[in-house]
């Protein structure tokens, strides 16, 4: 029998296919009878959250958890929980301590496990986790880059959790590998990219970094030496490979070079300007005493698009010319600037980005998705190969020339999420236009939070925002207390529970380098808002005068 033999029998495939339709129709029964989350007696907390009958039990576990965030957040009353670390700590102890039941069917709080469908632990800790988190939807929430997801994402994420597709074989995630591909595809172009480019999505802006360093110390390496690099390892002769990155680059860069077996003193630092932009004439003239010297080889700069403290955004064209004069690679970390791609208005900031060999973007920041939402891109889908594997249980070659495509070859990582989907929902349901919408909103916010600071007499704006953050400080009325004063102040919101404000420290040697840090990355907040949490730094930072 053609086209549907099944080797179990003739009649065989008909009769699974009956079955199935039985299955289905004795299950939606289950749920129109409004019956508990069961399985042949599974209980709710114990049900799978897949296949037909997975919903029921998962339509009360969600029910359980969104009682608990908002009974949570309303305890919290604020941005983050009031109080000392230790006393969080010890709050967190006492809740994940064993306990027995009262009376077999009831949790701590007296309440019946069954009312809940099974899930009054998951309701209690669901609780303390809303009431002990720092709220990025809080508008005095604004020091990391550290968003707000949309619920339409968070929703797709909750979807991804309950079917579990794995990335790492087709037979694992059929309609996610697509999904994936034609993801990838699309911000690729976005990015500029021609025909041809590739890419996978990552856990975030370290792996993404990882991965293209890697990529840069294979290519660059095995072509300087006719070895492939991921196959014979370093040489222990022969120049030694560096990476020119930014003073202000991300810290993942050097992490990135002590896993890759260069060293974190390969990475050169490059000077900033005020603004942490890399400076042309430092890059060049270390680009040219390296290749000067026969005991170094360049193999890659790394440009930062939207410096985690300021939004800077390296020169990238200029990067691009002299990576390629000197035959090293281009790495660019947009993590935080690849929003700009999303506006008319900041997209302009990011020209240059086409010429990357690799790219870094992170839609966990200003994408509005649950991390982790990480994007890596290459230029050239060869410059991969030296990841590709191999692996008989999840790639055989046969099942890729069949059709049946593995991603295996595209990630640092085995067991993958389908983080591609919610990123996939979020685009199709707001489109750039509606997600630049946002991104515009936020660069408003962070203008007019710096006008504020300007206009304050207790406050000192380092520089203007390029993207969604800016750095200032409180001024005491000594100012060799400014670096006392203003750490001191970040630490008084935070015990008081008022406010979730960065802090960071500018390049050099010295004090007076601390700065605040406002990352604005809540599109709904207003300009009143961010006003009155300036306000709230400056209160802090008198009664911090006032207790020195």
């Amino acid at each position: 029998m053609t086209g549907g033999y099944d080797e179990r029998g003739p009649h065989s495939e008909r009769t699974a296919i009956r079955a199935r339709r039985d299955r289905a129709t004795r299950a939606g029964a289950v749920l129109d009878d409004g019956a508990a989350a069961l399985a042949g007696g599974v209980s709710g907390g114990a049900a799978p959250a897949g296949g037909v009958t997975g919903g029921a039990a998962l339509e009360r576990a969600v029910r359980a958890v969104l009682g608990a965030l908002a009974g949570g957040a309303a305890r919290r009353a604020g941005p983050i929980p009031a109080g000392s670390p230790g006393e969080l700590a010890a709050q967190v102890a006492a809740a994940l301590t064993p306990a027995p039941a009262l009376d077999g069917r009831h949790g701590r709080t007296g309440e019946r496990d069954d009312d809940l469908g099974g899930f009054a632990e998951l309701g209690r800790l669901a609780g303390l986790l809303a009431y002990g988190s720092a709220d990025p939807a809080d508008p005095a929430c604004a020091a990391h880059l550290h968003c707000p997801p949309l619920a339409v994402a968070v929703a797709a994420d909750l979807a991804v959790s309950a079917l579990n597709p794995s990335l790492d074989s087709w037979d694992q995630a059929p309609a996610a590998t697509e999904m994936e591909k034609l993801l990838v595809t699309e911000l690729a172009e976005l990015a500029g990219y021609p025909a041809g480019a590739a890419g996978v999505v990552t856990s975030g802006g370290t792996e993404s970094n990882l991965m293209g360093l890697m990529l840069a110390r294979d290519h660059v390496l095995g072509a300087a030496t006719g070895l492939p690099i991921q196959l014979n390892g370093l040489s222990a002769t022969g120049p030694r490979p560096r990476i020119f990155a930014s003073a202000a680059a991300h810290f993942s860069v050097r992490r990135a070079a002590a896993l890759l077996g260069l060293g974190e003193d390969a990475v050169v630092r490059v000077p900033v300007d005020r603004e942490l932009r890399m400076l042309p004439d430092g890059l060049a003239a270390a680009l040219r005493d390296s290749s000067a010297r026969r005991s170094e080889r360049p193999i890659a700069v790394v440009a930062t698009a939207g410096a985690t403290d300021t939004g800077a955004i390296d020169p990238l064209e200029t990067c691009a010319r002299l990576a390629a004069e000197h035959g090293a690679w281009l790495h660019v970390d947009a993590a935080y600037g690849g929003g700009a791609l999303l506006s008319d208005r900041l997209a302009p900031l990011v020209a240059g980005i086409e010429l990357a060999d690799s790219l870094s973007l992170d839609w966990h920041k200003l994408g509005w998705q649950p991390a982790a939402a990480g994007v890596f891109l290459v230029r050239r889908a060869e410059t991969y190969q030296s990841l590709a594997r191999r692996a008989a249980y999840l790639n055989p070659e046969d099942d890729e020339e069949a059709g049946y495509t593995s991603l295996l070859g595209r990630s640092l990582r085995t067991t993958r999420r389908a983080d591609a989907f919610k990123i996939a929902v979020t685009l199709r349901t707001l489109g750039r236009d509606g997600l630049g919408r946002l991104v515009d909103a936020c660069h408003d916010l962070a203008r007019e939070a710096a006008a504020a600071v300007r206009a304050h007499p207790r406050l000192e704006l380092h520089a203007d925002p390029v993207l969604t953050a800016l750095l200032f400080r409180y001024l005491p009325a000594d100012p060799a207390r400014a670096d006392q004063v203003n750490a001191r102040l970040r630490r008084r919101l935070l015990r008081e529970g008022r406010a979730v404000v960065g802090r960071t420290e500018l390049p050099g040697e010295g004090s007076g380098r601390i700065r605040l840090k406002l990352t604005l990355l809540n599109p709904y907040t207003t300009g009143e808002e961010v006003e009155r949490l300036l306000h709230a730094v400056a209160a802090a930072g008198r009664a911090e005068e006032e207790a020195l």
